[in-house]
């Protein structure tokens, strides 16, 4: 499995990152930030279609610093719940500076623009990450918790895109009615709601995946990408 090693920033150790390079010159580079399940499957392929884009993509294994290498099932749910013990210890904070490493090193892998793009908790983190680094442009899949962070949007400069699941077991209709209270008006921020659709909708692979709204989500996205990386 291709990998690289990128050196934390604050000097703490250094991580891995799966890596997917395209065929030819990179038209820019996407950091796929993990869902709660580590750097699996669904992941993996994620970077994969990016770099079939022409994008040089990597997704950083942001558990390290409590296990390196975690790789879990959502559809199993002893390695569901086992995700969510993780997450309960992981420190976001520190997430957003690796995904930041991980910037820096896709930057000088693509010698262009980089953007990122992360799911559930990742969503999360890719929101955090468009207001604290420099990210060219972000996109958040289903994230949770956006209404507690709302007080950062002041330092989102450049473009973020949310996608909504309207039916969201981890993301309450008062939390999607305030991110829209909080961002509708915001010139960098453009949110897409999915009516109906349960958090998870645009995995690759599994029982959460639904296929329309996971196909329009991601069309989507690429033409942001397109227009903002390259």
């Amino acid at each position: 499995m291709p990998t690289i090693e990128i050196d934390a920033i604050d000097g703490s150790g250094s991580f891995a990152a799966y890596r997917a390079d395209p065929e030819g010159t990179p038209r820019g580079a996407i950091v796929v930030i993990q869902e709660i399940f580590g750097v699996n499957e669904g992941i993996r392929r994620k970077c994969d279609h990016f770099a079939s884009l022409g994008y040089v993509a990597f997704a950083p294994d942001l558990f390290w610093r409590l296990e390196p290498g975690i790789d879990l099932d959502p559809d199993v749910e002893a390695e569901f719940k086992q995700a969510l013990d993780w997450m309960g210890k992981f420190d976001q904070d520190k997430g957003v500076a690796d995904i930041e490493a991980t910037i820096r090193a896709a930057r000088d892998a693509s010698g262009g623009k980089v953007g990122v793009t992360g799911y559930c908790l990742g969503g999360r983190l890719a929101f955090m990450t468009a207001a604290r680094t420099d990210s060219d442009a972000s996109v958040g899949y289903y994230a949770v918790g956006v209404d507690g962070l709302l007080g950062e949007k002041h330092a989102i400069a450049n473009p973020l895109m949310l996608h909504i699941a309207g039916d969201d077991g981890f993301v309450p209709a008062a939390t999607q009615q305030a991110m829209h209270e909080g961002l509708d008006d915001h010139p960098k921020v453009t949110l897409h709601d999915y009516p109906g659709e349960d958090h998870g909708f645009a995995t690759e692979m599994g029982k959460r995946r639904s296929d329309a709204a996971a196909q329009l989500a991601d069309s989507r996205t690429e033409a942001f990408f397109a227009e903002h990386i390259g």
